[in-house]
């Protein structure tokens, strides 16, 4: 196998990496001591297998301010949960307000739903750096509104929604947040903030391995399942059973992984949320004053300030995107990603499509070494250009 260690990695809002010691640490015994297969057995690997979930799922839930664990419902990924309350709660003719700086994630099952079921999208307008202003949410309220759908912190630009100010005038509407970005770094608090679904991933912010992720809804919201089968519950049975979680979880669960996520929260905890936010925050500021000292560079996004995240996208003039990349990588050992980041829209919306961007996303293993290193070797390639 190649020895592929990165010299400097700056790609933590694809996946975080690395990930804590005791992440790696809990899912190697993991594999070492029980079966891993929860909820089919009543032997003591099963039972061993269910107690990783139930306390993980404890876990999440007193994280995201949520007072009923079995709201809390463990899927493959973030795209797997949106997927969930997108394709359970919209109906024909339902209207939806997002924005134009969502995921793929979000923004290709809407537009299926578009052509398939007639739902109507409405656009919040954003500002250059791919903001929204809630005080617009009012003017485009109707009858018809089932949905607003809200990507906390761009994967782009780290732009951050004030989701304190959309539950409050949001009306009748639901409220999905896609917390990919901002959970493990920003507070989130489903009750506190308004939040209807809550859809998180496991592998960035939250620091455990790829393969997870989930939601959690709010007591007495209820969607379709997106898929049925074994559940391990009221096997006796072949309909569907109707009680949290299991209703959701279908197939035997990834018990690794979700024990891995324990083990990131587990964490996060210990560290303290501010602690996490304030690092990666004094990277960005960092990263951002440099950048903004190099001949021929642009930065697209917020300025630096507490409210956004760590996702920097920039372009530099006379220079492709993929070029820059491949120079970072090959010469100066620096891993970070260039294009459209799985969300076109978000380009169109600051004016990079279709070009993309070059996305450097500091995270808190990062330090400020590393920060001086990446903007010294962005100031060498635009001299010698």
């Amino acid at each position: 196998m190649p020895d592929l260690h990165p010299s400097i990695y700056l790609d933590n809002a694809a996946t975080s990496f690395p990930k804590p010691p005791e992440v790696v640490e809990t899912m190697h015994r993991l594999l070492q001591e029980i079966s891993l297969s929860p909820g089919r057995s009543a032997h003591r690997f099963s039972l061993a297998a269910s107690r990783v979930i139930f306390e993980a799922r404890e876990l999440v839930a007193d994280f995201f301010g949520c007072p009923d664990s079995s709201r809390v419902v463990f899927t493959s990924n973030v795209t797997e949960a949106l997927n969930v309350g997108l394709f359970g709660l919209l109906a024909p003719g339902d209207q939806v307000l997002t924005t134009g700086m969502e995921h793929n994630s979000v923004m290709r099952p809407l537009r299926h739903l578009e052509k398939t079921r007639g739902i109507v999208l409405t656009f919040l307008p954003t500002d250059p750096t791919g903001a929204i202003d809630p005080e617009d949410i009012p003017k485009l309220l109707s009858a018809r509104t089932r949905l607003i759908i809200i990507n906390h912190v761009s994967n782009v630009t780290g732009t951050l929604a004030d989701l304190v100010a959309i539950g409050k005038v949001k009306g009748e509407a639901l409220l999905m947040v896609d917390a990919a970005q901002s959970a493990g770094v920003f507070p989130l608090e489903m009750q506190a903030f308004g939040i209807d679904f809550l859809a998180f991933t496991g592998h960035k912010g939250l620091f455990g391995p790829t393969g997870t992720g989930g939601f959690i809804l709010r007591k007495g919201l209820m969607v379709p399942p997106l898929k049925m089968g074994g559940t391990g519950s009221n096997s006796e049975q072949e309909e569907q059973p109707q009680m949290m979680p299991d209703c959701y979880e279908s197939g035997t669960p990834n018990t690794l992984g979700i024990g891995g996520l324990f083990a990131g929260l587990a964490f996060i905890k210990r560290t303290g949320l501010e602690t996490i936010r304030c690092h990666e925050e004094q990277l960005t500021r960092l990263l951002l004053a440099g950048l903004s000292q190099i001949k021929g560079l642009t930065v697209h996004g917020p300025p630096a300030s507490a409210n956004r995240g760590s996702a920097v996208s920039l372009t530099m003039a006379d220079r492709s995107v993929a070029d820059l990349a491949l120079l970072l990588d090959r010469h100066f050992g620096i891993m970070a990603r260039a294009g459209f980041h799985c969300a076109p829209a978000a380009h169109r919306s600051i004016g990079t499509f279709p070009q993309g961007t070059l996305r450097l996303s500091p995270g808190f293993f990062n330090t400020a070494v590393e920060i001086q290193a990446v903007i010294a070797a962005l100031d060498k390639i635009s001299a010698t250009h």
